[in-house]
Formats: C-alpha cells, structure tokens, sequence
C-alpha cells in the first residue's frame, strides 16, 4: 500500500528541502514527502499523482492547482495573509519546524480525511516497562531504553505515569498531551495517526507524546481503549517500537502488558519489595495472564549518578552506568540470549534502585 503524498512547495529552495527534512524525520507520520521548488514541477506531479496534502507559499499558489488532484491545501503565510488565500488555513512559514508541523497536522486531523491506510511493515516491538514495587528507577530505564533503540529504530514512547513531571524534567512547556490523543481517539474518526502528528514531541532522536497532566484523565479510560489505542497505532503508524511506561493509575494493567511483546520490570533487592513482587505474581496467576510472567524479565538496575534537568540529564543518562546496562540488555535481546521470568542482578556498582523503604538517592528520578 502506498503512502499518501504531503507535498510542499516552496520558492526558495533551501526552505522547501529543509522542511521536507524535518517533516520526513517525524517518525510516526504516513505520508511520503515530496519538496518543489516551483510550481510547474508540481503540477506535472499533480498531473501524475494524488497530492493528499499541499503546503505551498502564498507566492506560489495560483489558481491551475484547483484543477488537479489534491487532497487539502495550506498556505505558507510570511505574515500577511491574501485575501484571496483566506478560504485556507495559513501557516507562518518563519517558525519552529516542530511547531510548524504541529499546527499542520492539527488542521489537517480535524478534517474529513480518509482513514490511513495499515503500514505494511514486520510486526511491531510493543515493550512494557512496569513494575509493581516504587523506586525501581523504571521511567530511568524507559527513557535510557528509548534514547538508545531510537538510534536505529523508529520508536515512540508514551509515558502512562499518574504524575511524570515532564514539564519540570525536560523544562518544556505542552498544550496538548495524551489525554488529548486519548479524547480524539474516542470519537471514532479513524484519524488517529493525523491527530498524533500534532501532538509528537522529541528527545534525541525517540519520539513521545507529552503525558497526560491530571491523573484522572488516565483513570477515567478503560482497559478496552486502552488496548485499542496501542494497537491502532502499531497498526497504521510508522514505529517499528511502541514502548510503554505504564503506571499503577491505568485501568487494566495486566490487559496492556497482554499486548507487550516483552516486559522489563525494575526491581529492588529488599523484603518489602519481595512481597510486593509475590503479591503480583500471584495475580497475575489468578488473572490466568501466566504469559506474562513468561515474557517479562526482571532484574535490579545500577545506581544513577549525575543530577540536573533537560536533554543534558537524559544524555546523562545515555552514556552514565544505566546507559551501559541499557546497551548490554539490548544486545542480549537482539542475541536471543535473554532470559524470561527471571531476575537478573545488576553490575555491582554503589547501589542498585531504591524502594519503598528508604529514602532516594541523588539522581534518581521522583516519576519512577
């Protein structure tokens, strides 16, 4: 199946390439690109194929496009917009490429435009990243995994914390978030993918969408949409890795990590944390979910040094000791070698992931 076009065009030609870059590196986005630098070669295009999407300058817009094959058209405005441009959404054309793309995919999601189509592609890696005891240092793990896979994979993160405190950690600012996605997948659209595209934010090279702010807003969706929304998006999105951090505010835990190809689960090596880890795994056999429990691997993490906030701490955390217990567990993944349903101790290092028993250490992240 082919991708559907999203085709721009611009006069100045380093803008129009430098645009398609940035578009074409949004990794869960269905179209297949396509730059021009005028507007002839456009329209021989247009002539030939189906433009689902046209974002033009206002300098090249002229009226021979109407003629042709084109989906939904939006105009690169610099500012002024032309009064004969007015019946289409125009974009400031000088502004972050990230938000430039955001604001097209919101106009184009909220559009009567046709379903995407499924992605012919393997089969998607659903990773779970759980765990039933705190302080195991999981959204360390999650985000170390994700930097790391992100280098030669597609993948997208999403965080199903009660309280992830992105804004703080990564010292950004977000308008929508998951709840958003979650609300737009509700009303059956078949516009998921479309809706996520305004919504995807990036650290590095991994995609992830902004976790929802108020932690009813992941109480109030159910195991069944839950299950829908990932698999909608391994279906019709363009990762080739979906890697959940799920929190204990989801409904219906043991019916996502169902889905979950594997399951990473941090734990610590004290009494308490052993109870709670038994309690879970007797569950989990009275839920008869025995499969997870043979896809999940368990295992201590080393201490995480290092403090601050932003990218410079999630490089930290790349390249400090989890960074290389992260690359180490990859590679026994990608060798086979890698155990089922069982812990696996950390490297000795100054300590391993604290629990609920005692105070955290410098470095350890407070959404884990």
């Amino acid at each position: 199946m082919k991708k559907s076009i999203f085709a721009v065009c611009d006069l100045e030609a380093s803008y129009a390439y430098n645009l398609m870059e940035a578009i074409d590196e949004r990794q869960g986005m269905s179209f297949e690109v396509q730059a021009f630098t005028n507007v002839e070669s456009l329209i021989s295009y247009a002539r030939e194929r189906h433009i689902e999407l046209l974002l033009i300058s206002a300098a090249a817009m002229c009226g021979e496009l109407l003629k042709l094959s084109i989906g939904k058209i939006m105009i690169l405005s610099e500012g002024e917009k032309k009064k004969e441009l007015s019946d289409y959404p125009c974009i400031y054309k000088y502004q972050a490429s990230d938000q430039l793309i955001a604001e097209v995919m919101n106009y184009y999601a909220v559009e009567a435009v046709p379903a995407p189509a499924a992605m012919l592609k393997k089969k998607v890696e659903i990773i779970g990243i759980y765990s039933p005891v705190g302080r195991s240092l999981k959204t360390s793990l999650a985000l170390t995994y994700g930097q790391i896979r992100a280098r030669e994979h597609k993948v997208l993160y999403l965080n199903l914390e009660e309280y992830a405190g992105f804004e703080t950690l990564l010292e950004e600012k977000y308008e929508a978030d998951l709840a958003d996605l979650l609300y737009f997948a509700r009303l059956g659209s078949g516009n998921l993918v479309y809706r996520m595209g305004s919504l995807i934010r990036h650290l590095g090279g991994l995609d992830y969408i902004p976790p929802a702010f108020c932690p009813e807003d992941l109480r109030n969706i159910s195991p069944g949409e839950w299950t829908s929304l990932i698999r909608d998006l391994a279906e019709y999105s363009a990762y080739d890795v979906l890697l959940l951090d799920i929190g204990s505010a989801v409904n219906g835990i043991t019916e996502l990590l169902k889905l979950c190809t594997k399951v990473f689960m941090p734990v610590s090596g004290d009494e308490i944390a052993a109870a709670k880890l038994e309690q879970y795994e007797r569950v989990l056999k009275q839920q008869n979910a025995l499969n997870v429990l043979e896809k999940t691997q368990k295992f201590s993490l080393p201490f995480v040094s290092g403090s601050g906030k932003g990218k410079a701490y999630m490089e930290q955390l790349v390249w400090g000791e989890l960074g290389d217990f992260t690359r180490q567990l990859i590679r026994e993944e990608q060798d086979g070698r890698m155990g089922t349903g069982r812990t696996e101790p950390a490297k000795k290092t100054q300590g391993t992931a604290g629990s609920d028993t005692g105070g955290g250490r410098p470095g350890d992240l407070p959404a884990d």
